[in-house]
């Protein structure tokens, strides 16, 4: 699966909030989701993201069909994700980006690898160099799930 991912040409995430907390926060939530990636990804010389709203439709769809289950499922479209599961912080998406930048450290640039027996697939994809666009949706689930699909080189 992460040959797959790798291979292809865009880079999308979402993330998947409780609905009660997006409920109010539109463009807010948005930049506050962009915004710490942005700043990990400036720190290794990589582009901005910026939000899209198609890609934010896709996502919401694919949300809506966790709702009844709430299950952490991978979508088996055409979108990679990744896991995550919001443990009550104050500011869970924050805490969500954190966490995979936190993975920063297992991460070998030389080698492009993780260190043996730590995860760091999360990091690469916050600052995979072709990453492009964003987007946010919700499930009423109060769980994360990151989503993307991104090149074959960061």
């Amino acid at each position: 699966m992460v040959v797959t991912m790798m291979l292809l040409s865009k880079y999308v995430f979402f993330l998947q909030l409780a609905c009660f907390f997006l409920v109010g926060q539109g463009q807010d939530l948005q930049q506050q989701f962009l915004s710490p990636h942005n700043d990990a990804r400036a720190q290794v010389s990589v582009a901005a993201l910026v939000w899209d709203d198609t890609v934010a439709a896709y996502a919401q769809d694919y949300a809506n069909q966790r709702t009844e289950d709430c299950a952490m499922q991978h979508s088996g479209g055409q979108y990679g994700e990744n896991l995550f599961e919001e443990t009550g912080e104050a500011d869970p998406v924050g805490g969500a980006v954190m966490a995979w930048v936190n993975e920063k450290q297992y991460y070998d640039y030389s080698s492009n690898s993780c260190a043996e027996g730590q995860v760091c697939g999360h990091y690469t994809q916050v600052v995979w160099r072709r990453s492009s666009v964003r987007a946010l949706y919700s499930s009423g689930v109060e769980r994360f799930q990151e989503s993307r699909v991104r090149s074959s080189s960061m």
